[in-house]
């Protein structure tokens, strides 16, 4: 029993010792605390000055600067989808005034002639040959622009009163050139007219 009770007896001794350094240089704990409180303040100091993410002046600046790019990107997400439906609208007045001006080449031929012979009658003037040569658009693969010799005869008036209405067609005529020239008797004249216009392969769809 003895000699258990000095290995008890030897063991307290060493766990005193553990502690004896602080107990005989307190100031080396009070140094260790301070030195972990400067520590704590420096680390908090940092925090207040320099947060992650920068300062709240940075922070203002940087959320300033990122709704300036908003309000940016949204006025040119507006001027994109305006520009957008410009382009939609001239595309479908373009897709209507073709329709509307622009005929069939199935049926082009027979609708100005017939568009022609009425105007001449209308106005008094005798329609005589008529012919016709196609040649295609450069840059459409569906457009050609059809040319219409036609010749007339009649006077300067029934010229004049012709010409106003085919002006005043509903077809896109444009007149190329006009020669008129005198018969040798009478006062009726000989006429020659040539007309562009435009006409399509295919149908819109």
């Amino acid at each position: 029993m003895r000699p258990g009770a000095g290995g008890l007896k030897q063991g307290g001794p060493k766990q005193a010792g553990a502690h004896s350094g602080w107990r005989k240089d307190p100031g080396r704990l009070v140094r260790t605390v301070l030195a972990v409180l400067l520590f704590a303040n420096l680390a908090a100091a940092f925090l207040v000055f320099r947060p992650p993410g920068g300062s709240s002046e940075e922070l203002e600046q940087q959320l300033g600067e990122l709704r300036r790019q908003m309000v940016a990107r949204r006025e040119a997400l507006e001027r994109v989808k305006s520009l957008v439906a410009k382009i939609e609208k001239a595309r479908k007045e373009g897709d209507g005034f073709i329709a509307k001006y622009f005929l069939n080449r199935r049926t082009a031929y027979s609708t100005l002639y017939s568009e022609l012979t009425r105007a001449a009658q209308k106005a008094g003037i005798k329609p005589r040959e008529h012919s016709f040569a196609a040649e295609p658009v450069e840059g459409s693969d569906t457009l050609d622009v059809l040319t219409i010799t036609a010749n007339y005869e009649g006077t300067y008036a029934d010229l004049l009163e012709m010409v106003n209405l085919l002006d005043r067609s509903e077809r896109l005529l444009i007149v190329e050139s006009l020669q008129a020239a005198p018969q040798q008797s009478g006062g009726a004249l000989n006429v020659n007219m040539r007309f562009d216009t435009f006409v399509r392969e295919e149908p819109l769809r």
